[in-house]
């Protein structure tokens, strides 16, 4: 073995200097990381910890909220449950016979969305490695709405700072959040435009970049965003079809549906179809339509992302992409979060009184994933022992802005019952099966071909690296690493419990 050159021992050092002071910073704060096999399954969490969480505020900046990063959050999101808390849409909602599934991400600590989940998958690997020094570094976090948020609460539990990058059009609530989280008002990064786009930031993240002492946690190429909705997110789907099934022996998991956004989440459409042979569908906007028709534009549906195709999203396993409208979902948000369209669905529409009180916990995306899942049950003309999952990001409480400017440019003369009839008849009753598309091997390879300009032409990525990916087997070895990591992590909490107080 040849010696390393100068650049080559120069990273080796830095990389331990990183890891030795991660491991003081930890020691002082009192902070253990959880392994992923701990955010699966929470009873694998030591029962001190589980014991001492019952006196920690779910929304502080306190180190063991790192612990409820998890789907197994209670309501109060101050216990766990058995079952990860999900919703089973009534056919009086969706319109269509097939048993509708969305798991709630709105029980996470902090931020009450699942991007928490993914902003820790990528900080962990990244620490216990020495790719990241808390005690020398600013975290940036790109995002178009909730992984910054989770990214900036993971850092500041840290004791680092987090500088979140994301679209000026965000919704007001998100920059309301980031306000009180930040360390200083210029760790909130605004960049041009909005939902679509993802270039511009980019572009700011390389100019950050360029400061050795910002380090790009990028969701879109970091693959522990992906293993970590692989094994945490699958699982907890898992569960709930298990329990589901439980109960009614004749249910078939079909398929799994979620918005493209960052593709972490549709990792977990991989590990159910290991598991089920459920199918896997990606969502985007009929106003940005990259993956059904190499398109492009603007829209409203909030954490999606779009115009490009991310690195991590296995696209050779995805077996339909589904396109959904904003006008749908900024119309829907609307009629499940006003006074008039909720009673219009109780009375006209029968709709459970229980299931209608929790219309709050589905923000923008996560109406938009179950319109696909309603999208897609009509195009398998699945019946009820068809179950299709997807899960709610987040919930109405980022959105509340957007209710009155959704009522101002749609129903300027107010929104009363008729304009509710109206909403639910045009998104729920005559939702179509247009803009769907079920890949063919050709449409796969189109859409992985799309990646090339935005990984290799613009970020720099090997094309070898690029074209790896093709291959199952790539994905493959990245699940078979997981105990790996998880290693690596319990080798750091070691570390940090055996370290010598300064």
């Amino acid at each position: 073995m040849s010696a390393p050159n100068g650049d080559t021992r120069a990273a080796a050092t830095a990389e331990r200097a990183a890891y030795r002071h991660a491991v003081a910073r930890c020691r002082d704060a009192q902070i253990v990381l959880p392994t992923f096999a701990q955010l699966v399954d929470p009873r694998r969490v030591p029962a001190a910890i589980r014991s001492s969480l019952s006196t920690i505020d779910p929304d502080a900046p306190h180190p063991l909220n790192l612990f409820r990063v998890h789907w197994y959050n209670d309501a109060a999101r101050t216990g766990t449950v058995e079952v990860p808390g999900h919703l089973v849409l009534p056919p009086s909602l969706t319109g269509v016979e097939a048993t509708i599934v969305i798991a709630l991400g709105d029980r996470f600590p902090m931020i009450r969305a699942h991007k928490v989940l993914a902003a820790y998958g990528c900080l962990a690997p990244r620490i216990v490695t020495g790719g990241f020094d808390p005690a020398a570094q600013r975290a940036v976090w790109p995002s178009t709405g909730n992984y910054c948020r989770g990214g900036v609460a993971i850092s500041r539990i840290m004791g680092c700072r987090g500088v979140a990058v994301l679209p000026e059009g965000m919704s007001r609530e998100r920059f309301d959040w980031l306000a009180d989280w930040v360390s200083e008002p210029g760790d909130v990064v605004r960049t041009p435009g909005t939902e679509s786009n993802v270039k511009e930031i980019y572009d700011e993240c390389e100019r950050l970049a360029a400061d050795r002492d910002n380090v790009v946690f990028n969701q879109f190429a970091e693959f522990g965003n992906y293993l970590v909705h692989y094994a945490a997110t699958g699982s907890a789907l898992a569960r709930v079809f298990d329990a589901l099934h439980d109960t009614d022996g004749d249910l078939r998991l079909r398929a799994f549906v979620a918005a493209s956004g960052s593709a972490g989440t549709l990792g977990a459409g991989d590990y159910l179809k290991e598991r089920h042979g459920s199918l896997i569908a990606a969502v985007e906007a009929v106003e940005c339509p990259t993956m059904l028709c190499n398109g492009f534009g603007e829209h409203n549906i909030q954490g999606i992302g779009d115009k490009h195709i991310p690195l991590i999203h296995n696209v050779m396993n995805t077996d339909a992409v589904v396109a959904v409208s904003d006008r749908a979902t900024d119309r829907l948000h609307l009629l499940f979060n006003s006074d008039v369209g909720r009673a219009y669905l109780r009375d006209r529409r029968q709709v459970p009184a229980e299931c209608v009180a929790a219309l709050s916990s589905l923000g923008l995306s996560s109406i938009c994933n179950v319109l696909a899942a309603m999208k897609l049950a009509r195009y398998l003309a699945l019946g009820p022992s068809d179950v299709v999952m997807t899960v709610a990001t987040d919930g109405a409480a980022m959105y509340g802005s957007e209710i009155a400017r959704a009522e101002r440019t749609y129903f300027p003369q107010g929104f009363d019952r008729v304009a509710a009839g109206e909403v639910f008849g045009e998104h729920v009753l005559g939702a179509s099966t247009e803009h769907l598309l079920e890949l063919t091997r050709r449409d796969r390879e189109r859409i992985f071909n799309l990646g090339y300009f935005t990984w290799v032409e613009q970020q720099g990525v090997p094309v070898d690296e690029f074209l790896a990916r093709k291959d199952q087997v790539f994905w493959d070895k990245l699940h078979a690493s997981i105990p790996a990591w998880d290693g690596l992590i319990e080798e750091f909490n070691q570390a940090v419990s055996t370290a010598p107080s300064s």
